[in-house]
């Protein structure tokens, strides 16, 4: 066993060579399967400001937020004002805010990348993991739905995990 000084911060883990690459693997077939489908793929920062990702789901989703304190001049006063992202979605919603104009209608993107939760992680689980999200906006049709649920559905076929109960 490796000593303290040595391990990955609780709740994070290392990924060597063989891990990597499966698990790059994973992510290709599942990106392929969404853009089969029609989602554009969206990448946003590892962070946001913080008044972008409090009050959005309570004082409960406050909790998970791991926050950046203020650099540069304003380090000392010991205040945030960035944080981690904890899902994908909120950094959707601010991107259909800031670009919705130049965004196709309806929106149909994937996100594929980190976030962190800054909650104890209990046993088999994480605070740092990578979430795969497919979202469509702007669609009131069932039918946007029923798309994202098949995409999800051969995305757990194409990786072998549709029979997963592990959820």
């Amino acid at each position: 066993m490796a000593s303290q000084q040595f391990e990955p911060p609780s709740g994070t883990r290392d990924f060597l060579a063989g891990a990597l690459r499966t698990r790059e693997h994973v992510f290709a077939q599942i990106r392929e399967v969404f853009e089969r489908y029609g989602f554009e793929p969206l990448q946003t920062p590892a962070f946001e400001r913080l008044e972008t990702l409090t009050g959005k789901y309570g004082d409960e989703g406050d909790k998970l937020i791991f926050k950046i304190l203020r650099r540069g001049e304003h380090e000392a006063t010991g205040e945030a004002d960035l944080a981690l992202r904890y899902d994908m979605t909120v950094s959707l919603a601010r991107v259909v805010a800031g670009y919705g104009s130049q965004l196709p209608t309806p929106y149909k993107r994937y996100a594929m990348g980190p976030v962190w939760r800054a909650d104890r992680p209990g046993k088999g689980r994480f605070r740092e993991f990578a979430q795969c999200d497919v979202d469509v906006v702007g669609s009131a049709s069932p039918l946007a739905d029923a798309e994202v649920v098949c995409a999800l559905t051969d995305a757990l076929d194409a990786v072998g995990l549709r029979d997963y109960r592990g959820w």
